[in-house]
Formats: C-alpha cells, sequence, structure tokens
C-alpha cells in the first residue's frame, strides 16, 4: 500500500468521435447525374478489387459492382440511389468515399464515358437449365436420361417462377394505378 499521497487522480478523456450517436450525413444526391454511384479514393496502390469488395461486402447481395478509375481510385456501383447514401455513411481506416458529385475530374470523365456500364447494379434472375437442356438434346438428337419425375418437378418449378413473376408485376401494376391490395 502506497502512502502519502491520499488524492485521488481520475482523468476523464472524451473520445473523438461519438460512436453511440452516429448519423449517416444527409447528403442530396438528386442533383447528380449518377445518384447510385460513388468516388472510392485514397487508399492504398497494392489494393486488388477483392480487397474493395471486402469493404462493401455488407452490400455485394444487395448488387455492387466497383470500376476502375486508376490505381488509388475507384467507382462504386450500387442497386439504388438509397443503398448509395447508405454507403457514404461507412468509415473505414483504408478507404475514403465521397459522392460523383464531389469527386475527381478524372472519376467524373471515366463515369461519363462508360454510363452504359454504370446502370445500378442487379441481382441475377433465378435461372434453369431446362432450355438448354432441351436444345442441346434436340440438336445432337439423343434421349435425355432425365426422369419423369425430374421432368415434372422442373417444369412445376418453371410454372412457379412463372407465376411469381406474374403476380409481381400485378402488384407493380396495381400499387401503380393505387389500388387497394387488401382486396387481392
Amino acid at each position: 500500500m502506497l502512502s502519502g499521497n491520499t488524492k485521488s487522480r481520475e482523468s476523464i478523456q472524451e473520445p473523438g468521435f461519438d460512436y453511440y450517436n452516429h448519423e449517416v450525413p444527409d447528403i442530396d444526391l438528386s442533383d447528380c447525374e449518377f445518384p447510385h454511384v460513388i468516388e472510392i479514393y485514397d487508399f492504398p496502390q497494392e489494393f486488388r478489387t477483392e480487397d474493395l469488395l471486402r469493404v462493401f461486402c455488407s452490400y455485394q447481395k444487395k448488387g455492387f459492382d466497383i470500376k476502375w478509375v486508376d490505381d488509388t481510385h475507384a467507382l462504386g456501383v450500387f442497386s439504388s440511389p438509397i443503398t448509395a447514401r447508405d454507403a457514404l455513411g461507412i468509415k473505414h481506416t483504408m478507404v475514403k468515399i465521397r459522392p460523383l458529385s464531389q469527386a475527381t475530374r478524372a472519376a467524373k470523365a471515366k463515369a461519363r464515358a462508360y454510363a452504359e456500364f454504370l446502370q445500378p447494379a442487379k441481382e441475377r434472375p433465378e435461372t434453369s437449365a431446362a432450355l438448354a437442356r432441351r436444345l442441346v438434346i434436340s440438336a445432337l438428337g439423343v434421349r435425355s436420361k432425365q426422369s419423369k419425375t425430374e421432368r415434372e418437378a422442373e417444369l412445376k418449378k418453371l410454372q412457379e417462377a412463372r407465376e411469381r413473376k406474374r403476380l409481381e408485376a400485378k402488384q407493380r401494376e396495381d400499387i401503380w394505378e393505387g389500388r387497394d391490395q387488401s382486396t387481392v
């Protein structure tokens, strides 16, 4: 036990950033030509596409793609402006991000030059190998080794997908026309 100095010295240091009350900055992307595209910059030259994808891994299922500008600049293409705005709130030690409206001249030029490739990223639709199998079998003139139950199951799956697609289109149309959804 130390004796002599009985004063307690407490020092409380205030944090530089309040993580509990973090709010995403309200950035207006409506005036931007490509509101679903952000600039990713100031990262090490050694970074590869996989490294940038790892930073934005939570957005990959929603639709995210990278287009390179140069060694330390890239464009992040999201599925919607809302997702892009959400991504602008990310804090990462190795990369910085900003909206395309505040991007470098080179990034803006690259975005305009590749406008058709910067369309919002979309998920690939659910597919089936039935059509390809049927085309190959008919072209080769051979019999299918698929059992009748497998063919019926695949056909049923395709019919369900068509019905689901038709229902989604009807729901979109009903919403657009302002029809009541509860009567459907």
